[in-house]
């Protein structure tokens, strides 16, 4: 009975839905599903689905417009995970606006429905996680657009074109072009410093802990992780992808196999929990106890990437840090906690390394004591 009654009042509001005004003259887009949408030129009220949305606004200096928010940014979604994005601890305001959905893009179009202000604009990345933009529309009454998240390798089209097309939208087409020119700049020159390092002279490197939809232990890693690209690292999982997914599982054989040079960590994987975080698998399990990195004492912890998807700049910043380690004497001007903040101030709008680093035991660019037990 309960579920007739949601679903004769969502039909009655499409229906009469109210016409929204908008901030100046409408105008049409076409969004990453080929559809054409009319939505109000410049909104001042919008909400943003799906992993990743809510960060790309806070991009594009929009922040101040954002009327609601998925269930990803509450408190109740494990503090942890809130402290790995910098999006976040730079808008701590976003925590009590109101609901309107839970996160990775399951929308919840009554609730859309009952916003007050009620938003202009539904920004919707993965547009096919949760309701559609067409179902969002015809629930609610408010134009939603979709829009693909991309990366910063072989899907940097896909988020180029979203930053521009978000722009378009809010009238940040001048800082979305600021944000490109800005990854553009940071990894060329990441790339200008060690392109000419013979492959001999480039240690071995694996990261471990990398997160994905959620925390893993140290066999957790990716064949195509970006800072390893951008700052030249020969990365022993390199090639190993099978699949769509990014992420894959190295066994310990392999590992023990290869036995790299370096070893970082992600460190979101003390969301794994205390047993299975790959700090405590490093310290306790005699076999990788044995790995010349962890003998050697070299490991290091990383800013957490993945959490709520790609955090670029921290992208950017683990490149920066991993660059000087692997290579000190290319990057002796680089200071990787000032440049992080860098980073963050440009992308976010503050400089939250000091409050990231906190949250996780103060291991950010350090070397992880515990591995060497």
């Amino acid at each position: 009975m309960f579920r007739l009654m949601t679903l004769l009042l969502c039909l009655l509001f499409s229906v009469f839905a109210p016409a929204l005004p908008s901030s100046g003259q409408d105008m049409a887009v076409t969004d990453s599903l080929g559809r054409s949408v009319t939505v109000p030129s410049s909104p001042e009220r919008i909400i943003a689905s799906g992993s990743g949305a809510l960060r790309l606004v806070v991009y594009l200096q929009a922040q101040d417009r954002v009327v609601a928010t998925d269930s990803a940014e509450k408190p109740a979604n494990t503090l942890l995970a809130l402290r790995a994005r910098p999006y976040s601890l730079a808008n701590p305001q976003f925590a009590s606006l109101p609901l309107f959905g839970e996160f990775r893009g399951v929308d919840n179009p009554e609730l859309i429905a009952g916003l007050n202000p009620r938003p202009q604009v539904i920004l919707k990345v993965s547009p096919l996680a949760g309701p559609s933009p067409d179902e969002l529309t015809a629930k609610t009454g408010i134009p939603a657009v979709g829009f693909e998240y991309g990366n910063l390798t072989n899907k940097k089209d896909d988020l180029y074109k979203t930053l521009r097309l978000m722009g378009q939208i809010l009238g940040r087409e001048k800082r979305a072009e600021e944000v490109i020119s800005f990854f553009d700049k940071e990894i060329a020159e990441l790339r200008s410093r060690t392109e000419n390092i013979p492959e001999k002279d480039r240690p071995s490197c694996y990261i471990g802990g990398v997160a994905f939809r959620g925390g893993h232990g140290f066999s957790s890693t990716e064949p195509g992780y970006a800072p390893f690209v951008f700052a030249g690292a020969k990365n022993i999982a390199a090639g190993l992808a099978t699949g769509k997914s990014e992420n894959i599982q190295m066994s310990r054989e392999k590992l023990l196999a290869v036995d790299p040079e370096v070893i970082f960590i992600d460190l979101n994987t003390l969301a794994a929990g205390e047993e299975a975080n790959a700090l405590s698998q490093l310290a306790s399990d005699p076999a990788l106890k044995a790995l010349t990195a962890v003998q050697k004492g070299s490991v290091r912890g990383v800013l957490p990437y993945n959490a709520y998807t790609a955090n670029y700049g921290s992208i950017i910043a683990n490149a920066w840090f991993i660059g000087k380690t692997l290579y000190p004497d290319r990057f002796s001007d680089i200071d990787p906690a000032v440049k992080a903040d860098e980073i963050y101030t440009f992308l976010v709008g503050k400089p939250v390394f000091s409050a990231m680093n906190e949250a996780f035991s103060g291991l950010v660019f350090s070397p992880v004591e515990g591995a060497k037990k």
